[in-house]
């Protein structure tokens, strides 16, 4: 995939490679034509409301349970700074940098649609911050996934206005010093401003983008581990025939099942035990049944994805300036959505390191793996092989199962009441990250266990991409069978592997050779 060095904000929305272009990898940011007109065109709006006595929420009012508390115009410029000092609340951890920038960016798209009020000069400010490199310091506690990531949002704010700690090329700074060296001039806010760069789902929005890229290369690389454990088990591949897919037209299913043929259909190992002297009638679930559950959880990427593109289309504020010019209270920044999905892929997350590891042990169980040695240990009982390697994946999965637990059902109150429903979507997402993180090395450690039991099989040979994956690792210095080894670096090894896509690469690029 090619990355821009570029992404042009504000004419169109953005597509989910641009904003982890943005993110992930430091593209640059460039504000279309119109962004000036459209931006000013809203704001005069604005500044005609504050003129007005009778009072606007959000122009010329308190917040939340506030809203209806009129302010007058010599203690708004307060209220805006007040506002964003005092929801800069976040605690914990700093969050990673591809998530801030994130942040950033949607919020910056959003600002740039002269939907939200604010003048050009904010908007000119946020694409400053990111083309400078500066990444706000967010931390991991404080949103609730309503009336927008509250909290995330207010410290990128902060970091706009000169104020609080931020982060450039790694080193935490001072955000007016870095304001300073980068020659951006600190906000000072006026009306409205203040709501206009904290209401939003940006946060949850940029980590459900984030995940869905992760697990594009994931779900590639499940149903590649896959092969190389049926492959290396002795199973069968006639399972996974176009035509018995066809009978449950999932579409899912039907893209794990031609991987796995394509892995598959032209290995001498499994040619090898073809017929009926093989003795076996089924191969066990998490062989047999590994199209239908990647593909249920190809289906629910796909489910995410379209509501995470139509939220790129969004325009989330309150109050709004509609396109015919009204200023409208609404609950746009509801974040459930965005919560529902960022679950769902826990679920599927989940089962997929689940079925992963019930691969895993099958190749370790003697009563199973037809024929290989208890745990592909080289002498049994002096070695053990695999076996605390299996402990880990399944470590691993229980967590996975407990991150599984939704979290936007757990709706808790705030705001005096005023903001009785939450979504908790930042919360869905955070877990959602780690869970990611855990399904790369629980399919870590099926490929290492699968390559080494392929070896264990000459002088039966694999099919070409499978032997690819054998033959990366091996490459990366994780050693085939032998005595045993210090397995952690391998693991970690294999882990980076898996996420930057080089095992799904070897795996299908050797399937066309």
């Amino acid at each position: 995939m090619t990355i821009p060095e570029s992404v042009v904000v504000g004419a169109a929305p953005l597509t989910p490679a641009e904003v982890v272009a943005v993110a992930r990898h430091g593209a640059q940011v460039r504000l279309d034509v119109d962004v000036r007109t459209r931006v000013a065109a809203s704001r005069a709006l604005v500044e005609q409301l504050a003129s007005d006595p009778v009072p606007h929420y959000g122009i010329s009012t308190g917040f939340g349970a506030l809203a209806t508390t009129f302010i007058a115009p010599d203690r708004r410029r307060q209220l805006q700074e007040s506002l964003i000092r005092s929801h800069a609340a976040g605690t914990g951890t700093e969050v990673e940098t591809e998530v801030v920038r994130a942040l950033q960016v949607l919020r910056l798209q959003t600002l740039a649609t002269g939907r939200t009020g604010v003048r050009p000069v904010v908007v000119e400010t946020y694409a400053g911050l990111l083309n400078a490199g500066i990444v706000p310091v967010v931390r991991e506690y404080g949103s609730l996934g309503c009336s927008g990531d509250l909290a995330p949002l207010a410290h990128i704010a902060l970091a706009a206005m000169g104020e609080g700690d931020v982060r450039v090329d790694g080193e935490r700074q001072d955000a007016a010093d870095a304001l300073r060296a980068a020659s951006l001039t600190p906000l000072v806010l006026a009306e409205k401003e203040g709501l206009a760069l904290i209401n939003g789902t940006d946060g949850m929005l940029g980590m459900l983008l984030l995940a869905l890229t992760d697990l594009d290369v994931l779900l590639d690389t499940a149903d590649a581990a896959a092969a190389l454990s049926i492959e290396s088990q002795l199973g069968t591949d006639a399972v996974f025939a176009a035509d018995l897919m066809a009978l449950r037209p999932q579409v899912g299913q039907a893209a794990s099942a031609a991987n796995l043929r394509a892995l598959l259909n032209t290995s001498p190992m499994v040619a090898s035990h073809k017929g009926p002297e093989d003795g076996r009638v089924q191969d066990g679930y998490s062989l047999r049944c590994a199209p239908q559950v990647h593909g249920a959880a190809r289906d629910t990427a796909a489910h995410a994805r379209t509501i995470a593109e139509r939220e790129l289309q969004a325009a989330v504020d309150n109050p709004v300036i509609t396109p015919d010019g009204r200023v409208e209270s609404n609950g746009n920044f509801h974040g459930a959505p965005v919560g529902y999905v960022l679950d769902f892929l826990a679920i599927a997350v989940a089962d997929l390191a689940s079925i992963s590891e019930r691969r895993t042990d099958r190749a370790l169980d003697v009563a199973r793996n037809h024929g290989l040695p208890p745990f592909l240990a080289d002498e049994a009982g002096v070695d053990s092989g695999l076996m605390i390697a299996q402990y880990a994946a399944a470590g691993i999965v229980s967590e996975l199962k407990r991150l599984a637990v939704p979290a936007s059902v757990d709706s808790i109150p705030s705001s005096a009441m005023q903001e009785d429903h939450v979504s908790m979507g930042w919360a869905a997402a955070r877990k959602l990250r780690r869970a990611i993180d855990g399904l790369a090395r629980v399919l870590a450690v099926e490929v290492i266990t699968g390559t080494r039991a392929l070896d264990l099989r000459a002088p039966l040979q694999p099919g070409p991409g499978t032997a690819a994956m054998r033959d990366l690792v091996r490459a990366h210095g994780v050693a085939g069978p032998g005595h045993d080894r210090f397995v952690s670096p391998d693991i970690e090894t294999v882990t980076d592997l898996v996420r930057s896509g080089a095992v799904r690469d070897a795996a299908y690029e050797g399937s066309r050779r």
